[in-house]
């Protein structure tokens, strides 16, 4: 009867036992859920924090015993709970232990929960997770740390796929780590998304592509943002930009006219309409000098004339719209004087018997200078050191034979060498 008794005891104290951890268990999501509608109001904070604190003993306990230790419930408790805490947690060294454990019960709850029972404690620790390396990744950012806030805001993209947010911040840190290709793989997800700033993604877009030398690819990413935003006037001036880059400026001019006349107050458009009439001139005074057929070379020689002409009254428009614009500035003044420097150079080669020739030139030389004076002046008070604007400026004192100018201005030039 002794040992029958015995037996007997033995077996209502496992009960007991078994008993007490699932108790465990009630109390942590007891307190969990306590925590989830506590924390939603601030004056509950200190409330809330007891719960957690009381919920993560509970599940600890029923984390050592090997009775409820594997139990699906057990991990995905865990997994919510620690994931809770990591992410209240705003101390580095304190809360990474916190996120593995998370991160480590996340993975048994998804393997142990085949019925999908607790998905809500396991949605729920995904998103704390998620927003844990969100924070991880913006303080990592702004350390300069781009790598590892790249990895913080994969993390939490995996976890919000389809969030523009996560995207872009995956894809701008990308960008600063100069891990182009899964930057560019981002961007070019975000720009299929309604993300608000897919204008400027774009322009982000043919940027990193031109970081990898792909101006193909760059062209046809900012040209595919025109087509879908037709009214933004940066990306419209920065497709002619590559354009340019790609010595595509005669087949971009009509481009750049539809830029300017969608935002005829941008002094940019203006600028780069006159780089592509400059570098049309520039083709076509190649063409003059080895042309062997009369017409042929008269035509390029008119072309010349004309785009030089056009070019001159967009940097013209642009210094109307902003003055101080040193660019456009120093722009119109060199090709002003770049047909100015020509024919002197042409005139002073000229033989004594022609001398009504050489006047006739040296007056167009003079006329051309003089036009070209305001800008050249005025680049050079904009950027006094600029050796370009410089130089300019003395050619313009070498034509008009004003030596003391013109020496001024070399010493001006030999210091800023």
């Amino acid at each position: 009867m002794k040992i029958k008794f015995l037996i007997a005891g033995t077996i209502g104290l496992f009960s007991l036992s078994a008993y007490a951890q699932k108790g465990e268990l009630s109390t942590a999501q007891q307190e969990y859920d306590k925590y989830e509608t506590l924390r939603q109001n601030k004056s509950m904070a200190t409330m809330a924090s007891t719960s957690i604190n009381t919920a993560k003993a509970s599940i600890d306990k029923a984390s050592a015993n090997e009775k409820t230790a594997a139990l699906p419930q057990t991990y995905a408790l865990k997994a919510a709970i620690y994931s809770t805490l990591a992410y209240n947690d705003t101390v580095a060294t304190t809360s990474t232990p916190l996120f593995t454990t998370a991160s480590e019960a996340l993975k048994k709850a998804k393997e142990a929960d085949a019925k999908g029972e607790y998905k809500r404690l396991i949605d729920a620790s995904n998103q704390y997770l998620g927003y844990y390396q969100l924070n991880k990744g913006v303080k990592e950012f702004q350390a300069k740390k781009y790598e590892d806030a790249y990895k913080a805001f994969d993390f939490y993209r995996s976890v919000y796929p389809e969030d523009t947010t996560a995207i872009y911040y995956s894809g701008l840190a990308a960008a600063n780590s100069k891990n182009y290709p899964v930057a560019i793989s981002n961007y070019k997800k975000l720009v299929t998304t309604n993300y608000s700033r897919r204008a400027d993604i774009y322009s982000d877009l043919s940027n990193m592509y031109l970081m990898q030398k792909d101006t193909a690819a760059a062209l046809a990413a900012v040209g595919e943002g025109v087509s879908k935003f037709p009214a933004n006037a940066s990306l419209r001036g920065r497709e002619v930009e590559i354009a340019l880059q790609q010595g595509k400026q005669a087949e971009f001019v009509d481009k750049i006219q539809a830029a300017i006349a969608n935002d005829p107050k941008n002094k940019t458009l203006y600028f780069y309409s006159g780089i592509a009439y400059g570098k049309i001139a520039d083709a076509q005074a190649k063409i003059a000098k080895t042309a062997k057929d009369p017409a042929a070379k008269a035509a390029a020689q008119k072309a010349v004339t004309d785009n030089t002409e056009k070019a001159a009254d967009a940097y013209k428009k642009a210094v109307e719209i902003d003055p101080a614009y040193f660019e456009a500035n120093l722009n119109m003044g060199y090709i002003l004087m770049t047909s100015a420097v020509e024919d002197f150079n042409t005139a002073n080669k000229m033989p004594m018997s022609k001398q009504k020739e050489y006047n006739a030139l040296m007056a167009k030389v003079n006329a051309a200078a003089d036009r070209a004076k305001p800008y050249l002046e005025k680049a050079v008070e904009l950027q006094p050191k600029d050796q370009s604007a410089l130089g300019n400026l003395r050619n313009y004192y070498i034509i008009k034979k004003d030596n003391v100018k013109s020496a001024e201005i070399k010493k001006r030039l030999d210091a800023a060498q």
